[in-house]
Parts: structure tokens; C-alpha cells; sequence
């Protein structure tokens, strides 16, 4: 007899993953430089893993230390056409196996998975992360493992919600229930590079709802998701679930996109591919079983507002921690200022004296707060807009805005100040360790929270400081739609599962809310079942009767 047929299971209410400090001195930190020296130690080579098989193409690409280019820490193995049919084949042959067992089951697997990584795991994927994607010890606490476990955790709960959410009510003699159904066809993943969690979450999210997954990760971070998928291995995931398949986004995009059995996309990435992805959906769209769910977190061009009421301290340390944790290589990152006149002179003294005390070097000497930007191209992108700033004549760089790729990508921590509210880096986004500021007439506050809210075309993150609550509120009104995540005398970035949602509008995507009851939801197709159990014999209803 299975016991199970008869129980009612309740997966455990979620807590958020405790973020270890490493201070020194503490036995967290003696593990990690440990896992460090391990790593960096050896080379590894990353196959393809598809239907659960390790697959080779000897078609490769290097994985490196941002902070020293010259170090190859492994080559990853990189899908062609042939690999990429696989993989999709692989995720439609697992798709009636996994949807078919009970949500429990699969339930285990994710909350085994958030066990491995907070113990077994944890020292190993921090140090991948900080030597192969540049992120500090904090910061890769905080993403490749705390983000990662709070993910797979409360998923799991908000599935259970899911399934659990039910008709009100039934008329005698009936049974109306819902059944969610997992999509019809496979879900095309799209990792960025800059967050181990999302990686996992683009892939694990519909696979919690009984979807298969085809998981494409960045070229720039390959290490960590690798890393993963042996994690649910190792948790009981079955082959094909998952595939995980490094590959150039144009080949992986245009196979996965045309086939008819694309059941979904979750995306996180830049608004210009996001943009092609959904315009490709559209041209295609007869030729699909299903209209595919686009669920995106795109851009942002995110911003810090100060009122004249502001504290000068918590202000200049929200644009420090805002706008150069990791570089700024977060889609939440600050990266424009409003300052009113009358704080100025205040808050760029304290802001240059802070900056300059700022130390910037390899990601495995923790005194460090700044690191190495990801790669590249991210440099060229960069310093381009750093170029241009030094060259216009309504901006100025007030610090930094000097950079070297000659041993790693480094480019310093800039400020720019700009006379006019449209300059151009006050508007596009760059991606990387550049804020710019402009100065407003105290008088003018209103009117430049409009200025802010017409701006840009994205809408992601966005905080105000102030401590008038009459100043809090007219930001809250003039700026309801310029940020999905907003922020009151805080930092703009940070969100942490379970408690802020995740998700911008406009051009920075479809607010589906990351972390939360809303994501889960669009990973289900619904089936509305009534059952009627004594059923009428007769067509005639009783006003048909003659008088």
C-alpha cells in the first residue's frame, strides 16, 4: 500500500537563507579562501549535458578570471544545430514522465537540491562564482548561494499554493475542481551572466510546475550552472528534466524559437534581444501547438531621487552600495541621480572622501570592494560612455573614469555630473560601474520627478531618500510607474526572495515577479473540471410547463 495515495503533504513554510558575514577569523571564511585555492588550482571541461548525458562537441570556449584574463579556469564544450534538436528532443521525450509524478516528488528534489547547496555546495559555488563571474565574497554569498537556495525553496511553496487555490464553491451535486497542467511543449531558459540565482530560477521555476527545460547559459557564465545541474542531479533530478546547453545565442535562439513545440520562454537579458525573441514568437506564431508564455526581465536604467529633506550619509552610502556593488553589472544597479542644489556641496564631499576609500583588485583579497567588470566586451561597451562623458561639454567626471584590461577588466568607479537631464548616460544603459548625477532647484521637485519618470524607457528599480513623508509620497505618486521594485531611503538593488518580488515594466519586461506566487502561476495552463453527479434525464426545464 503507498501511504502517500492518502496523505495530505504540506511542503515546510520557507525561511530566507541566513548570509554568512566571513569576517575574519570566522570558520566560513577559512572554508571559502580553501574552496578558492581548490579552484583556481585545476582546469575543468564543462560537456553539454543532455537527456542527463554528458555531451561532447570539442567545439570549445574558455572560462576565465575576470580579474586575470590570462587564467583558464576551464573550456566548456559549445552546442552546434545537432546538440540544440537534441536537447529539445530530450526535454519533449522527459515531458509526460515528469509531469506525471505527484508535485510532492517533484517538490523533493528542489528542496534537496536547496539543501546540497547550503551545505555541501555552498564554499564551492561561491568561489566559482567569485573567480569566474568577478563577484565579490558578499556578493556571491548572496546570489550563487542564499538567492539560489531562497529560489528553490520558496517555489516549492508557492507551488503548493498554486495546486492548492480552488473554486469557492460547488452546487449540490456538483464538483468543480481545477487541475494545473504544466505547458505543452518545452521551456526555452535565457541566463544572463550576472546572477547564478537567476540562471537557476529561469530553469527550475517551470520545472517545479512539471515543464522540461532547454537551459542556454551565458558564454560568460557557464562555470556556476554547470555546477547546478550536478546539484539536481545528485538531488534525484530525472534525465531531461534539465538540459544544459552552451551555445551562440543566434543558432540556440532561432532553432528553439521556430520549433513548434516552444511552450514558454523565460528570459532574462538585454531589452534588443528580448525584442527580437518576441517579435520572432509573433511571425511564428501560427505554426506553434500553443501560444508560448513570454515571461522577461530585461533592462533598466535605475535611479536614486534625494529630496532635500535626505540624511547625507544614507544617501551617498545608497549611490555607493546602488551603483557599484558588482560593478554595477546589475539590472538594478543606480546608475542616475537627482540631487537638489541645497545638498550638493554636502553629499559630493562625503561622496569623494567614501569613493576614495573604495579599494578595487581581485575578488580573492576580501578587503576589496570593487572587482574586475565581466569580460571584454563589457569593457569596450563601458569605457565607451566614460570616453564620452570626458568629452562633452555639459558633463564632467567628478571621480574616477580610468580603467586597464591589460592584466583584468578594470575600470574604476565613476561619477559623472551633468548639466543637463538628458545626457546621454543619464538615459541609456550602460551595464557597468558608472553613475551620473544631476543637481535640481529645491524649488523644482516635482517637476523633476516628472523629468525622471519621462526620462527612460525602462522602468525596473528606482528608490527615493527623504524624511518629509509628504516628499515620500508625491515621489510614490509621480514615479508609480517607473519602477517595478521601488525603494524608500535604500538602496535599489537587493531584492531578496519571499520579501520584494522581483520585476520591472516598460521596456525592462513583464513584471511577472520573480520570487513569487505571480512567476509560478504563468508556468501552469489551467483546466477548469465540473463533474455532475446525478445528471438531468430530461431536456424540458420547469418554465416550459403549461399553465
Amino acid at each position: 500500500m503507498n501511504l502517500l495515495n492518502n496523505a495530505i503533504l504540506k511542503v515546510p513554510t520557507p525561511v530566507n537563507e541566513p548570509v554568512y558575514g566571513y569576517a575574519p577569523g570566522s570558520p566560513e571564511r577559512d572554508l571559502l579562501k580553501a574552496a578558492l585555492d581548490d579552484i583556481a588550482s585545476k582546469k575543468v571541461e564543462i560537456p553539454l549535458i543532455i537527456g542527463g548525458q554528458e555531451v561532447r562537441t570539442g567545439k570549445m570556449g574558455k572560462v576565465v578570471m575576470p580579474h586575470d584574463h590570462q587564467h583558464v579556469l576551464g573550456e566548456y564544450h559549445i552546442a552546434g544545430e545537432k546538440e540544440i534538436t537534441m536537447a529539445i528532443d530530450a526535454a519533449m521525450a522527459a515531458k509526460a514522465g515528469w509531469a506525471s509524478l505527484r508535485w510532492e516528488e517533484r517538490a523533493a528534489i528542489f528542496l534537496k537540491a536547496a539543501e546540497l547547496l547550503s551545505g555541501k555546495y555552498r564554499y564551492v559555488m561561491n568561489a566559482i562564482s567569485m573567480l569566474s563571474t568577478s563577484k565579490s565574497a558578499y556578493q556571491a554569498e548572496i546570489d550563487a548561494a542564499c538567492e539560489l537556495i531562497d529560489f528553490l525553496r520558496f517555489n516549492v511553496y508557492y507551488a503548493q499554493q498554486v495546486y492548492t487555490d480552488q473554486p469557492l464553491y460547488s452546487s449540490k451535486g456538483l464538483w468543480n475542481f481545477v487541475q494545473q497542467r504544466p505547458l505543452e511543449g518545452f521551456v526555452f531558459a535565457v541566463a544572463p551572466f550576472n546572477f547564478t540565482a537567476i540562471a537557476g530560477n529561469l530553469a527550475t521555476a517551470p520545472a517545479i510546475m512539471g515543464n522540461t527545460v532547454f537551459l542556454k547559459p551565458a558564454s560568460s557564465c557557464v562555470y556556476t550552472p554547470y555546477l547546478f545541474m550536478q546539484i539536481l542531479k545528485e538531488a534525484g533530478m530525472p534525465d531531461g528534466v534539465i538540459n544544459f546547453v552552451p551555445g551562440p545565442g543566434s543558432m540556440v535562439g532561432k532553432l528553439c524559437l521556430d520549433h513548434p513545440d516552444l511552450g514558454g520562454i523565460h528570459f532574462t537579458g538585454s531589452t534588443g534581444v528580448f525584442h527580437q525573441m518576441w517579435q520572432t514568437v509573433g511571425n511564428n506564431i501560427a505554426r506553434y501547438k500553443s501560444y508560448p508564455r513570454i515571461v522577461g526581465e530585461t533592462g533598466g536604467k535605475d535611479f536614486i531621487f534625494a529630496h532635500q529633506s535626505a540624511d547625507v550619509k544614507q544617501l551617498v552610502t545608497g549611490i555607493i552600495r546602488g551603483a557599484f556593488e558588482f560593478q554595477g553589472q546589475k539590472c538594478s544597479a543606480a546608475s542616475r541621480a537627482y540631487i537638489p542644489a541645497s545638498l550638493w556641496g554636502p553629499v559630493r564631499r562625503q561622496l569623494e572622501a567614501d569613493m576614495a576609500a573604495i579599494k578595487m583588485g581581485p575578488t580573492t583579497d576580501f578587503s576589496n570592494f570593487f572587482n574586475a567588470v565581466i569580460d571584454k566586451a563589457a569593457f569596450a561597451t563601458i569605457t565607451e560612455y566614460i570616453d564620452y562623458a570626458k568629452n562633452a561639454k555639459d558633463a564632467e567626471i567628478i571621480v574616477g573614469g580610468g580603467y586597464d584590461d591589460r592584466k583584468g577588466y578594470f575600470i574604476e568607479p565613476t561619477v559623472i555630473l551633468t548639466s543637463n537631464p538628458h545626457f546621454r548616460s543619464m538615459e541609456e544603459e550602460i551595464f557597468g560601474p558608472v553613475m551620473t548625477i544631476y543637481v535640481y532647484d529645491d524649488a523644482k521637485y516635482e517637476e523633476t520627478l516628472e523629468i525622471c519618470d519621462r526620462t527612460s524607457i525602462y522602468a525596473l528599480t528606482g528608490a527615493v531618500f527623504a524624511t518629509e513623508r509628504a516628499a515620500v509620497s508625491l515621489a510614490m505618486s509621480k514615479l508609480e510607474n517607473a519602477a517595478g521594485n521601488f525603494y524608500i531611503n535604500d538602496k535599489p538593488t537587493g531584492a531578496v526572495v519571499g520579501q520584494q518580488p522581483f520585476g520591472g515594466a516598460r521596456a525592462s519586461g513583464t513584471n511577472d515577479k520573480a520570487g513569487s506566487y505571480l512567476n509560478l502561476v504563468r508556468w501552469v495552463s489551467p483546466r477548469t473540471i465540473k463533474e455532475t453527479f446525478d445528471p438531468p434525464t430530461n431536456f424540458a426545464y420547469p418554465f416550459m410547463d403549461a399553465e
